[in-house]
């Protein structure tokens, strides 16, 4: 175990915040897991023990399907934030087998290749309109103009959200995601206990409401494999349903503007990529691995592991680094080069194991889109001002994206 120092590993210093991967190839060139005392964490750097924790059936995203908080040496939440981890704690992302499996069995139904596919159309059309309309103001905000409306429109079309309601999601998954950042303040707690019982309410209506008028929605689909004798209690029912809208946009959200804000930096590949958008694909992968949207993502060890002579007892939390796994030089050549037409680029800004994200397909086709988009009608499109990162961590991503189309 390598001890660090404040310059290795700083999730709350500005300065780290805004580039944190020199600071990732300290971590690793010293040791594979380091003790960060701060968090009461284990920091797991490497891409290769990244990869194989997150297949490693010892650790989990819970450890209440087999122990108590007690048993676990935890302290139970403080009873004001019961309705965040009410509504987080029943999502199949904080669950483990057989919970998991069963909800994600019933929700996968929605997130077939074929269904998908089919979707690409809808994605195609929303994303040229949007652009359009950016085009036609001659500029404006990349994030709220096209990075956010595009994945929240189709989340929300999915799921079969109104169009009147879906103003609200993005504040709500705002204030939820709150709390998946590192030592979250009470003011972080009191917004998203807040947003989970504001969220669940609005959701409860709507579900009672697809009850008595069932549509072709994701909902709809649910209450009828709940109603079928499936076990999906109305709880599993809500909060599957808001973390399908806090995934099914944050990521793609905050991957569209940390790329463009990359491009922008790198005029050499924004040029190649111009003149020749069969680079599009490539591109989408490789951006997601050049400035990772989610840089960490924690699991409790249910089981004793030994990592590199360190054995890490039941009852401790890891943090694997994302964004350090996607710049190790052992599995990527030239790790800190933007390169749109690497080839090789197992990245795993989508996790991996059985929490590997459903929506993948889902946001690969949204990026493409919206790129595709900006590529064909907004071929002069530059940076109109420094963009602002947010202070977030975990959820890496900017404040906004000004630009100007010529």
């Amino acid at each position: 175990m390598a001890a660090l120092s404040a310059l290795a590993f700083d999730p709350w210093d500005p300065a780290f915040v805004a580039d944190p991967y020199p600071a990732y190839a300290e971590l690793r060139a010293r040791g594979r897991v380091h003790w960060f005392e701060p968090t009461g964490q284990w920091l797991v750097p490497h891409h290769a023990d990244v990869s194989a924790l997150l297949r490693d059936r010892r650790l989990g995203r819970t450890y209440q399907h087999r122990f108590t908080h007690e048993e676990f040496g935890r302290t139970a939440p403080p009873p004001e934030h019961e309705p965040f981890h009410t509504l987080n704690d029943h999502g199949m992302l904080d669950l483990e087998p057989p919970d998991h499996t069963r909800i994600r069995r019933l929700v996968s139904k929605a997130f077939t290749p074929r269904t998908v596919e089919q979707l690409k159309p809808y994605v195609r059309d929303l994303a040229g309109e949007l652009v359009a309309r950016l085009v036609e103001a001659g500029g404006g905000d990349l994030l709220t103009d096209v990075a956010e409306p595009l994945p929240v429109a189709v989340i929300a079309e999915m799921l079969g959200i109104p169009e009147a309601d879906r103003g609200q999601l993005r504040p709500w998954s705002a204030d939820i995601c709150g709390m998946y950042e590192l030592g979250p303040s009470e003011e972080t707690a009191r917004r998203a206990v807040r947003a989970s019982v504001e969220f669940s309410q609005y959701l409860q209506e709507l579900i009672a409401e697809r009850r008595k008028e069932p549509g072709e929605d994701l909902i709809s689909g649910l209450i009828a494999a709940y109603d079928e004798g499936d076990r999906l209690t109305e709880q599993e029912m809500i909060s599957t349903c808001v973390l399908l809208l806090n995934a099914g946009h944050e990521a793609t959200v905050n991957a569209t503007v940390n790329g463009w804000w990359a491009l922008f930096r790198h005029p050499e590949q924004l040029a190649a990529l111009r003149a020749n958008h069969t680079l599009v694909p490539s591109a989408v992968e490789e951006l997601m691995r050049y400035d990772t949207p989610l840089q960490l993502f924690e699991r409790w060890v249910l089981d004793e592991i030994e990592i590199d002579g360190t054995v890490i007892p039941r009852g401790a939390e890891i943090a694997m680094l994302f964004g350090s796994a996607n710049h190790d030089p052992a599995v990527f050549d030239a790790p800190e080069t933007l390169d749109l037409t690497r080839k090789d680029n197992p990245h795993i800004s989508f996790s991996a194991g059985i929490h590997y994200c459903i929506g993948a397909p889902l946001a690969r086709i949204e990026l493409a889109a919206s790129m595709t988009a900006l590529l064909e009608k907004a071929p002069t499109l530059r940076l109109a001002a420094e963009p602002e990162r947010k202070p977030n961590f975990v959820i890496r991503g900017l404040e906004g994206l000004r630009v100007e189309v010529g």
